[in-house]
């Protein structure tokens, strides 16, 4: 947020600019050239967005979030990787219990999946998950990592 607020301010620095027929000048303060800036050069932020869309894989995706209930938060912040373990592989079983099934798709699937915490207070802690629901593919098993 401070570089957000401090965007087209002295407090990132600025240059100025001379019309070369009337010797006009203009201070223009710099950018904090984050992405997330409403302020930001229109052309990077189309770059950045052309980059990111050739990224994206040509298949349907469903984004899927599971949250830990409000009650168990504190319980969260004192055992971290213990209850983010729990609920990512909650989060998995039920995507694959349901993605399985012939009722619903009788697939296997491919999911990614990250924690989000809502701040650094934790709050609201959840697992989003974006699934292709049309991705088949041999079952193996995949290690989500370390959570601190």
């Amino acid at each position: 947020m401070n570089a957000l607020t401090e965007c087209r301010t002295a407090a990132l620095g600025a240059c100025c600019k001379r019309c070369d027929k009337c010797g006009h000048e203009v201070t223009v303060y710099c950018s904090c050239r984050n992405r997330h800036c409403p302020k930001r050069q229109g052309a990077a932020r189309a770059a950045w967005l052309q980059a990111r869309e050739r990224e994206v894989l040509d298949v349907e995706y469903f984004h899927v979030v599971f949250t830990l209930p409000q009650e168990l938060a504190p319980l969260a912040l004192q055992n971290r990787r213990v209850v983010y373990g729990m609920l990512f592989r909650a989060a998995s079983e039920t995507l694959q219990t349901h993605t399985r099934d012939p009722k619903h798709l009788g697939a296997e699937f491919g999911c990614l999946a990250l924690l989000h915490t809502w701040g650094q207070d934790s709050a609201r802690p959840s697992a989003p998950a974006l699934r292709d629901p049309r991705r088949r593919h041999q079952p193996r098993r995949q290690t989500m990592g370390q959570l601190s």
